[in-house]
């Protein structure tokens, strides 16, 4: 009797097990999930959110709707899934960076550790370039420049916090150079208004300029690495730090962020989907190799930790800066 009680227990306990592993991907949507893109179209975070949202559509069993909202630095999309109900059906995406340094900043009362699921899918890196008419060839001569006329040379991004910003800000810690900044409501619209002639260097994401790279339309001069950048189609991109070898900068995650609160079934199912249809994308690489990504899809706390390394001193680097308007060791975002 002892034995057949200890069997049936046994018994019981894996029926259990196997019950709670298939009841983690038991939900089914029934209407489009809208995933809200804090920019403009066309840029880093358009290009591989559309991406994922069609690898996923199959998975989930419904169209993922993509909604560009940008405005305030990706912060008012953002706080519009924030806003929304946590029934699963909105999400939002970008920069794990941009998301982690909304409050340090005082755009937007919001923390990616306790606020948001994190899902990344590529990790992307910012390249210097220049209208292809300026007379800077190498970027020793641009930063000869930077130095002779203080404030007056302009930087075309996306926007305060973005990785163009991000990379801009970076410059001038190892530099000492001042820019003078013109904002756009997205990566790709700060691409055009540089080859427009509006600014005359961008320092946004490879993905957004490789396309008018390989035109010819804009001359790349470094990539903010200490490793080159090779882009298919053009060729190789030396590292910032042939010209600062002290120069550190960690990789930019971009993916796709749900708003904590959803039923828990509705993470199972991400969690299973970004594993098996995500991990495994065979567009999303290409896209990488392509475009000068990285493919690097993660969620749950490794995805957390990855985000972690590059927006930790992102957050200082705009305190130091004098960008931010909330000391990040307030936030529980300890100094490096």
């Amino acid at each position: 009797m002892k034995r057949f009680i200890i069997s049936a227990l046994a018994l019981l306990m894996l029926f259990a097990l196997v019950a709670g592993v298939s009841a983690q991907a038991t939900w089914k949507p029934n209407k489009p999930i809208n995933v809200i893109v804090p920019w403009g179209a066309g840029g880093s975070t358009d290009q591989i959110t559309r991406l994922a949202a069609g690898e996923l559509e199959a998975a989930l069993g419904t169209k993922l709707v993509i909604v560009n909202q940008p405005g305030a630095s990706g912060s008012v999309g953002t706080k519009s899934v924030l806003d929304a109900p946590r029934d699963g059906y909105t999400w939002a995406s970008g920069a794990a960076a941009d998301l982690a340094t909304y409050g340090v900043q005082g755009m937007l009362d919001t923390d990616i550790r306790k606020d948001w699921h994190v899902y990344l899918s590529v990790a992307n890196v910012m390249v210097i370039s220049v209208n292809a008419s300026t007379p800077y060839k190498t970027f020793d001569e641009l930063l000869a420049a930077f130095k002779k006329n203080p404030g007056k040379i302009s930087i075309a991004t996306a926007g305060m916090s973005s990785a163009g910003h991000i990379g801009a800000e970076l410059l001038k810690r190892y530099t000492g150079i001042d820019y003078k900044h013109v904002t756009y409501d997205g990566g790709n619209p700060a691409v055009i208004g540089t080859i427009s002639g509006e600014a005359q260097v961008t320092t946004q994401l490879a993905v957004e300029q490789a396309d008018m790279i390989r035109g010819k339309k804009l001359r790349p001069l470094a990539v903010l690495s200490d490793k080159p950048l090779t882009l298919q189609g053009y060729g190789t991109i030396p590292p910032v730090t042939k010209w600062i070898p002290e120069f550190e900068s960690g990789p930019n995650y971009f993916g796709i962020f749900i708003p904590k609160g959803v039923p828990q079934e509705v993470i199972d199912t991400v969690d299973k989907a970004w594993a098996e249809v995500i991990g495994k994308s065979k567009k999303i690489q290409e896209y990488a190799v392509a475009r000068g990504a990285v493919f690097a899809p993660s969620f749950g706390q490794d995805a957390q930790d990855k985000a972690f390394s590059y927006y930790q001193p992102v957050a200082w680097l705009y305190w130091e800066a004098g960008k931010a308007k909330v000391s990040p060791d307030t936030l529980g975002i300890p100094k490096p």
